[in-house]
């Protein structure tokens, strides 16, 4: 399975935050937005990851990121001329793909959670079909929407209903198998003007291959899509790496543990940094 994470263009609701820096590189706490959906791919053991952007904003991740064999993985990149929809993702990114089963991820979701690790793998192992999330919220009117019958089963799925069906928003993770690149290719223009990803996932439905994963009360999922859910953010992870002691999201440490780099390239990647709290911790993991 390889990965795509879609570090949308120039979102309004940061405005205008958004028009000095890329969104995805704007801090969350202490470490760019970006690292926090990258960290998820990688804890589902993807090493493969497309990074899809805007013309402006593509450079800035290239020179941040490199091509990713300092982590033991491979950095792919390609521009998103316009914000047509999270389905054109994996068209966009077909040749990257080649074949191979998706996860995608939009680059400015969080995830934190106890067995996180363990749905993430449960959910790449899907060889015939597609797997998102469920994630009970307040108003979600603003997501997709998926609807559940008592048992669980799934009975629809809306984008942004006025009068949604249920409290469930779909999170922006998905995971597919290796029909998806087909599948988008054959959705048509929403009202909305998008390749819309619930259309996507709607025609997994429709055949009896969509799962839907619920994540549980204590499971934390931020949409960093404003300024107040960005403030937010930064002062979870503050919160948590404070009073653990342990860094949320350090892609240096999830390269280590996964076995991508040994001992010797982590303390490289931590000198690099020595000078910061974040550099001083991946030294630590050494002692």
């Amino acid at each position: 399975m390889k990965g795509i994470v879609l570090a949308g263009g120039t979102a309004t609701r940061l405005y205008p935050l958004s028009k000095a820096i890329s969104k995805q590189i704007m801090p969350v706490y202490d470490k760019p937005m970006i690292y926090y959906p990258l960290s998820t791919l990688m804890l589902a053991g993807i090493k493969e990851v497309l990074i899809i952007s805007t013309p402006r904003d593509l450079p800035m991740f290239k020179d941040l990121l490199g091509d990713g064999l300092n982590l033991g993985m491979r950095f792919e990149y390609v521009v998103q001329e316009k914000p047509n929809g999270l389905a054109q993702a994996f068209v966009l990114g077909a040749d990257f793909l080649d074949g191979d089963s998706a996860c995608l991820i939009l680059g400015d979701n969080m995830f934190y959670g106890q067995g996180f690790s363990k749905m993430l793998k449960e959910a790449k192992d899907i060889e015939n079909g597609a797997c998102v999330f469920g994630y009970y919220v307040r108003d979600p009117r603003a997501y997709g929407v998926v609807e559940f019958d008592a048992n669980g089963k799934v009975l629809s799925l809306e984008e942004k209903p006025a009068n949604p069906k249920s409290n469930y928003a779909v999170p922006g993770l998905y995971f597919y198998d290796s029909s998806v690149v087909d599948r988008a290719r054959k959705l048509q223009l929403s009202a909305r003007g998008e390749y819309e990803i619930t259309d996507l996932n709607k025609e997994y439905l429709k055949e009896g291959l969509l799962q839907v994963k619920q994540f549980g009360r204590g499971f934390a999922w931020l949409d960093t899509g404003n300024c107040d859910s960005l403030l937010e953010a930064g002062n979870f992870v503050e919160t948590i790496q404070k009073r653990q002691g342990f860094y949320i999201s350090c892609i240096e440490e999830i390269a280590w543990r996964n076995k991508w780099v040994d001992n010797n390239q982590l303390f490289r990647l931590g000198q690099e940094l020595d000078k910061t709290a974040y550099g001083q911790y991946i030294l630590s993991l050494l002692d």
